[in-house]
């Protein structure tokens, strides 16, 4: 569903470095949009998005659709700073984080503890990016 990407949803869509077999943790996915048009173009890879809101999940599983489906996506109430990989759940070799809160500055022990988990969900040169670059910019983190 690119198609209905906003043209700031889509330039970032189109930043994000999407290969066959790529693992993709969105955080902060809002009503699912960038989830579902990312599962759309990874072959073979999987998006879990995640977001706080018990009300944006609900409306990205009933968009979920076709990804979801064809298990390339799957959706998950949860706040970044509480996330982990549940068991047996393999880590993740991109996140994308678009305005979140919990990873702009203004919530200094919130940020720390979502940076953490961020970081123990990413595989071995996995990577962060997060919007406010051109359009997007990396958040280098700390290895756990």
């Amino acid at each position: 569903m690119a198609g209905a990407l906003s043209p700031r949803l889509r330039a970032i869509l189109d930043a994000l470095p999407l290969r066959p077999g790529l693992r993709l943790l969105e955080i902060g996915c809002g009503p699912g949009a960038l989830a579902r048009a990312a599962a759309a173009r990874i072959e073979g890879g999987h998006v879990l998005a995640i977001d706080r809101s018990a009300r944006a999940i609900a409306l990205a599983l009933a968009q979920g659709g076709a990804e979801m489906a064809a298990g390339r996506l799957a959706f998950r109430q949860v706040a970044a700073e509480d996330f982990t990989l549940l068991p047996g759940e393999r880590p993740f070799d991109l996140a994308i984080a678009i305005r979140v809160g919990a990873l702009d500055g203004r919530h200094p022990e919130a940020e720390a503890a979502a940076r953490a988990r961020i970081a123990a969900a990413l595989a071995p040169g996995g990577r962060l990016l997060i919007d406010g670059g051109a359009p997007l910019r990396e958040l280098v983190l700390s290895p756990g």
